[in-house]
């Protein structure tokens, strides 16, 4: 199995600006994402897809491969999709998976990444989404953070910003579960995820993956124990900050 990653990243997010180059211990959000993720030893190799010549040269600049994108994509998804076919272009190689790592999960690791990809041995499954535990109800009732409830089986029912299940009957027992911005794609799906109108739930949550919901799809997600925070404010960024604090994948960075 081919496997790549992308992380798609731009300047202009409209909660937090800038983020992909804000500093955490002295690197770039998008370094540290790119730096963990091609550590990764199941990808073929690692890109920065960006509309943003700053991020790019900043990629190029740590060694790194940046792929420009359109400043029209309103989707991560959407972007990581265009970056797949120019990849596949210059290279010359099909690729069969596509791991979106989001430019601002800088607390991913190596294998969580690598979790997604076994996954695919069924055929069945076509989109492989990591989630996490919201661990407090402060942040189960966060909107930044994007809830999802699954089946018995455990594939996504629903992603909401509100907070779901219902905790009407008191929080005690409810499963708090947050989407993680890691998603790998059967490279088919992806393309064909692009070619698809934006649909009406996906508009109202501001969630690509209720796309592929709507549309009848499937996405198996994958609980990780690992703490993570996808970054969407100045005072998130600091939580990380403390949280990175010692961490022993810094110091396997080539620079910093």
């Amino acid at each position: 199995m081919k496997a790549i990653a992308i992380i798609p990243a731009r300047l202009g997010a409209s909660r937090f600006p800038g983020k992909p180059l804000a500093q955490i211990l002295g690197v770039p959000m998008v370094g540290h994402c790119y730096f963990r993720t091609r550590m990764c030893d199941q990808l073929l190799d690692t890109y920065v897809a960006t509309c943003d010549k700053a991020i790019a040269d900043y990629v190029i600049s740590v060694g790194g491969k940046a792929v420009m994108t359109a400043n029209t994509h309103n989707r991560a998804s959407e972007r990581t999709a265009e970056a797949v076919l120019k990849i596949e272009a210059e290279s010359g190689v099909a690729v069969d998976v596509v791991v979106m790592v989001q430019g601002d999960e800088p607390l991913i690791t190596p294998e969580v990444i690598g979790e997604t990809l076994r996954h695919f041995d069924d055929p069945g499954v076509e989109i492989v989404n990591i989630m996490s535990r919201l661990r407090t109800k402060e942040e189960f009732l966060d909107r930044n953070n994007v809830k999802v409830v699954v089946n018995q089986r455990m594939d996504a029912l629903y992603f909401s910003r509100e907070p779901i299940p219902s905790p009407w009957k008191g929080f005690e027992h409810i499963p708090m579960y947050n989407q993680v911005g890691v998603i790998a794609f059967r490279r088919e799906v992806l393309t064909r995820f692009n070619r698809m109108p934006e649909t009406t739930l996906e508009k109202i949550e501001s969630v690509d993956m209720n796309r592929i919901l709507e549309t009848g799809g499937k996405i198996r997600m994958v609980l990780t124990e690992m703490r993570t925070i996808g970054v969407d404010t100045p005072a998130e960024l600091e939580a990380v900050a403390a949280l990175m604090a010692g961490d022993p994948l810094i110091a396997r960075y080539p620079v910093r």
